[in-house]
């Protein structure tokens, strides 16, 4: 089954971030990953609100899990910490209900 990586994110460095998002959107293909939101328009229903949010699509859990263990979005990911607020959370997709 598929899972999405949701982050809710404040950046608080734009310069370190940018490079952050430029080595992670590397990392996050290699792994099969593909962006769905990407700091687009939302309104917060509930909860703590972050400017930025980003859902990206795995092709599985593992996948997921392997992208952000990995060592080329850990070493993106050193430019996000100190640079931004972020919460992320990856959740296994259900499956479409059969017929």
């Amino acid at each position: 089954m598929t899972a999405l990586w949701i982050a809710h994110v404040t950046v608080t460095d734009p310069d370190a971030y940018g490079r952050y998002a430029a080595e992670a959107g590397p990392a996050i293909a290699a792994h099969g990953g593909v962006f769905l939101a990407r700091g687009g328009r939302f309104r917060q229903m509930e909860g703590n609100e972050r400017p930025r949010n980003v859902v990206a699509r795995f092709p599985s859990f593992d996948a997921a899990i392997a992208c952000y263990e990995s060592s080329a979005y850990q070493a993106a990911l050193a430019h996000a910490k100190g640079a931004s607020e972020r919460d992320l959370v990856i959740v296994e997709e259900t499956p479409p209900p059969t017929e």
